[in-house]
């Protein structure tokens, strides 16, 4: 699994106008339910009301591809480009090994 953050930043609530359009078009959900997406959702850090996180995460390089790779790229970039946002992104790679933080979870 591959998981990816995008941090949208803006002005005025612009990155939240962005990820309400997203849901509010349908778009988000026709992310959600391309081949190998595992999840799609975002999220509003508690210290910067300017930011959006997109958590995205897939079931490998290839289905990543394909997304980009898809006309939906188009919709997000004018949704990005209408909403004058910039980007930060991190990248995760799932490691199928067993953690030593095991311990330090409330389950």
């Amino acid at each position: 699994m591959i998981t990816v953050n995008l941090y949208y930043t803006g002005a005025n609530g612009s990155a939240r106008a962005f990820a309400d359009e997203m849901e509010s078009t349908g778009t988000a959900d026709r992310i959600r339910a391309e081949e190998g997406n595992l999840r799609y959702q975002y999220f509003q850090p508690l210290d910067d009301p300017e930011t959006i996180l997109l958590i995205d995460s897939w079931r490998d390089q290839a289905a990543i591809d394909a997304h980009h790779a898809s006309p939906m790229m188009a919709t997000i970039a004018a949704l990005r480009e209408k909403h004058d946002l910039h980007m930060k992104v991190e990248r995760f790679v799932n490691v199928e090994e067993p953690s030593s933080d095991e311990r330090f979870l409330r389950k």
